[in-house]
């Protein structure tokens, strides 16, 4: 009896290991954007990002559940549930950020294979925009994110920031890394600053 319990044992680590080694395949092989770091001090980071091509919408409300809403809105759009035309691979990270009104902008970045005027029409609650290659402060962090956690790590960036001699030049972004699936303690989040 005891040594059918081991091969259960065996066989649910097994099972186990496959599905962390298959999440992990899939969360690497995600397209990210190709930046390149200008310098690394810690969890902070200055770099240089090329154009990008996004698609985002806009959402009134709280950051979760605007976010939510807004990545239900975009998914549909990319996989072509919204419209007509093949499906468009995910990408990795989710922006958000706030905009001066209360609305939660969420954006998903194109893959390189796409161009604003090749893609697919959006519907009336995407658009589809190019952001200019630009410098941008980074802290990356892992874990639970909330309000206040990403408030507090604003705060940090800002200070490494002035610290740098830098110059803030832009609303500050979050960038959201693995999938719903992902566990908590492997998730990485992001506080992104554009500097002059």
């Amino acid at each position: 009896m005891r040594l059918n319990g081991k091969w259960v044992g065996a066989g649910i680590a097994v099972a186990a290991a496959a599905a962390i080694g298959g999440w992990y395949w899939r969360e690497r092989s995600t397209e990210r954007p190709n930046f390149r770091v200008i310098l690394t001090d810690g969890d902070f980071q200055l770099r240089a990002y090329p154009m990008l091509v996004v698609a985002g919408t806009e959402i009134v409300g709280a950051r979760r559940s605007a976010i939510q809403r807004g990545i239900k809105v975009l998914s549909d759009y990319i996989l072509g549930r919204s419209r007509e035309g093949e499906a468009i691979a995910m990408t990795t990270p989710i922006l958000s950020d706030r905009q001066s009104d209360g609305r939660w902008r969420t954006r998903f970045i194109m893959p390189g294979k796409w161009t604003r005027a090749s893609l697919p029409e959006p519907g009336p609650e995407v658009t589809i925009d190019e952001v200019p290659a630009r410098r941008v402060a980074a802290i990356r962090f892992s874990g639970k994110v909330d309000e206040r956690i990403l408030t507090a790590h604003e705060q940090v960036l800002r200070q490494w920031i002035e610290d740098k001699g830098l110059h803030i030049a832009g609303l500050p972004e979050h960038a959201y890394y693995g999938s719903a699936s992902t566990p908590a303690l492997l998730r990485r989040t992001e506080v992104l600053i554009p500097v002059d």
